[in-house]
């Protein structure tokens, strides 16, 4: 064999040799991008995961807190101040009155008051003086100060605590009164004054979540003879008892208390800021002031 036929054959087994190699060097070259893709395949599965992950979270974490509410006040109206007596009470209590006298309110559905005065003249054997006045305050329900029937109890603590320790008070005495709305007291003292003594009593009734506040004085001026406080006390509880009763009436209720027409529950503050400071209508010293 020449030398130039054996270098032909070497140089065809080598290309023999490189074909047959070509197809595992394709095959190795396609299974690069295959990989790239499953990696990148595998990466966008791990990013969705962490998103899912992160909307569980979401999801779970607890809610805002709700907005604080308050029970609601269970009467939500007031009768007409003038109108909660009967008319033989007034009649035993201030013989001489005429129509009673509405004290100023800007809101009668929150507070009222009504007040009497008799005179009764007996020449020169003296006279008769009696001053009755009722007063209401309503307090509703607030989300800031509290249940209604609280803020009530608070103002009735409060309104004999000012009869307890009122001005030129003598002799003060301090009795619980029963079957008068839910929580009843009357306070009783005297008053000296130039016309003679003045016999002071006041009631403080609560019912739910309303005050009522009844005071009754009596003296007998000129020389007339004092009128008996123990007589003052009972026409002032009766009094009260009335108002009281009117008070559950008007909302709904029989006499005795119980069940009432509720107010809207409550959830946001009242406007009302000033009716728990507010005083009623009505005061012992304005009773005294009547008789000068």
């Amino acid at each position: 064999m020449s030398e130039g036929t054996m270098q032909r054959r070497a140089q065809r087994d080598q290309r023999d040799q490189r074909v047959k190699r070509l197809p595992r060097v394709l095959v190795s070259a396609a299974a690069v991008p295959v990989m790239l893709v499953a990696a990148g395949c595998s990466s966008d599965s791990g990013s969705d995961d962490g998103k899912d992950k992160a909307a569980e979270r979401a999801t779970a974490s607890p809610s805002a807190s709700p907005s604080p509410t308050v029970p609601a006040a269970a009467y939500a109206k007031l009768p007409k101040p003038c109108s909660v007596l009967s008319k033989k009470t007034l009649e035993d209590l201030v013989p001489k009155a005429e129509s009673g006298k509405e004290g100023a309110s800007n809101d009668t559905a929150l507070r009222g008051g009504c007040s009497w005065d008799s005179l009764d003249d007996n020449g020169v054997d003296g006279s008769q003086f009696r001053w009755l006045s009722v007063s209401m305050l309503r307090f509703e329900s607030d989300v800031t100060r509290g249940a209604g029937d609280k803020l009530a109890r608070d103002y009735y603590t409060k309104q004999l605590q000012d009869a307890q320790t009122a001005e030129g008070a003598e002799s003060v005495k301090t009795t619980a009164v029963s079957g008068t709305g839910d929580e009843a007291s009357v306070v009783r003292y005297d008053l000296k004054k130039k016309e003679g003594t003045f016999k002071q009593q006041t009631v403080v009734a609560r019912v739910e979540n309303v005050v009522v506040t009844v005071d009754y004085n009596g003296a007998g001026l000129a020389g007339d003879e004092t009128p008996d406080a123990d007589d003052l006390v009972k026409d002032a509880q009766k009094a009260a008892k009335e108002a009281v009763a009117a008070v559950t009436a008007a909302n709904g209720g029989g006499e005795s208390g119980g069940a009432s027409s509720p107010s809207a529950s409550a959830s946001e503050p009242e406007s009302d800021s000033g009716a728990e400071s507010g005083s009623p209508s009505g005061s012992s010293s304005e009773a005294s002031s009547k008789a000068s």
